[in-house]
């Protein structure tokens, strides 16, 4: 996939029930010191959080020293149903979820946290920071189908970075639309030569660095107060 090969670090498997289903996670801290805060993973139509390419990121932003919360939105069965796929109402009631557990959970609770979308799981991305407005710090979405959001996108407040590959000409399309509606702190980074899938060498390395240093330069204090949704 990449050259470069990050340094593993503990994981832990978690499940919560969400909108009828059982959801099962994969809870990461960093491999040295406490986390500077938590990285939630929302994954496209079709993925999982077995994903080579979001567990990569998951792995390079561990290395930063985030937490990361790897999500299968969708179960097993559902997965295989596209229009569940698509429920970005759906996917957005099952992201909100995960943010809840994430903070009732010692070490974590009073973490800033960052959302990181992929797909259709970029627009849950979008529609959660759209209305957890106090609770999420930042969003970064990678080959984002952000037009999914829907009109919720001009209430996200939280600094919001689009990543897209320069061959994915479409959805470069639908994420310079969805720039001139957001009204926070946001950025359209599009990654030369690389395709939807960002498979081609350094593609993802591309989209880790500009993930990592996006979270790290707008991911808020600590809170003393989390926001109760």
């Amino acid at each position: 996939m990449n050259n470069t090969s990050p340094t593993q670090s503990p994981i832990l498997p978690v499940t919560m029930p969400a909108a009828g289903a059982m959801i099962a996670g994969d809870l990461g801290v960093p491999p040295s010191g406490p986390p500077i805060g938590i990285i939630i993973f929302a994954h496209g139509s079709g993925s999982s959080r077995m994903s080579p390419r979001n567990q990569y990121i998951a792995q390079l932003l561990r290395q930063h020293g985030f937490a990361t919360l790897l999500l299968d939105l969708l179960t097993t069965d559902e997965q295989y149903v596209i229009s569940k796929r698509f429920d970005i109402s759906l996917l957005t009631a099952r992201l909100t979820v995960a943010l809840r557990w994430a903070r009732t959970q010692e070490g974590l609770k009073n973490l800033p946290v960052g959302l990181f979308g992929a797909s259709t799981g970029a627009a849950a991305a979008l529609r959660v920071a759209a209305v957890a407005t106090s609770s999420i710090s930042a969003v970064v979405s990678r080959g984002g189908r952000t037009d999914l959001a829907g009109p919720l996108v001009t209430r996200v407040k939280a600094a919001t970075l689009l990543i897209v590959g320069g061959e994915d000409r479409e959805v470069i399309s639908l994420n310079q639309q969805t720039l001139t509606e957001l009204r926070c702190e946001k950025r359209l980074a599009i990654i030369p030569g690389a395709t939807h899938l960002f498979e081609e060498p350094g593609a993802l390395d591309d989209v880790g660095h500009l993930a990592a240093y996006w979270f790290r330069n707008h991911m808020g204090s600590v809170m003393e107060h989390p926001h109760r949704m």
